[in-house]
């Protein structure tokens, strides 16, 4: 059965002009790599869990916030290559948001006490074991720019956001 995740892709603006909010994943991995190493915050659908609850919490464990209060839109399921199922809904903000004290974005994530960690062996096969953030910073960008960003397999959800929202 493949893994199904939920995020929430938080945008301001509609249709092609909206800029949204994605995060760039943490570890040695990533860490000099930009172009397709962003991702929306989204985690792993619990049992029995409901799609919207998983993704208000892995938003809240990603990124060390908890995520607006604000009504969300069905972007639709994205099946990945590997087979693993990404839920996403988007949550519309105030451009006011941006930058504001309660902006989610933040340059560095390490910085934010309760961001969720994952084990990873670095380097490759070398049996040493180190905690790294799931993600490191989160960023606005506009959603062109956002696509050459984000992972193959979410850029997709660009065109649905677009679709969704186009006035």
């Amino acid at each position: 059965m493949p893994v199904t995740s939920a995020g929430l892709l938080l945008h301001h603006g509609r249709g092609a002009s909206a800029h949204v909010l994605i995060a760039h994943m943490g570890g040695p991995f990533w860490a000099r790599k930009d172009e397709r190493a962003w991702s929306v915050p989204k985690g792993v659908v619990e049992p029995g869990e409901d799609v919207e609850a998983a993704a208000r919490r892995e938003f809240r464990e990603e990124l060390g916030v908890p995520p607006p209060d604000l009504p969300t839109v069905d972007l639709g399921a994205f099946r990945y290559t590997s087979g693993k199922v990404v839920h996403v809904l988007a949550v519309e903000v105030p451009a006011a948001l941006v930058g504001s004290p309660d902006d989610p974005a933040c340059p560095d994530l390490t910085t934010r006490p309760g961001i969720s960690t994952a084990q990873v062996e670095w380097p490759p096969r070398s049996g040493r074991r180190l905690a790294v953030p799931e993600v490191d910073r989160a960023a606005w960008f506009p959603v062109e720019q956002a696509r050459s960003l984000l992972v193959a397999g979410q850029q997709p959800v660009l065109d649905a956001l677009v679709a969704a929202t186009d006035p």
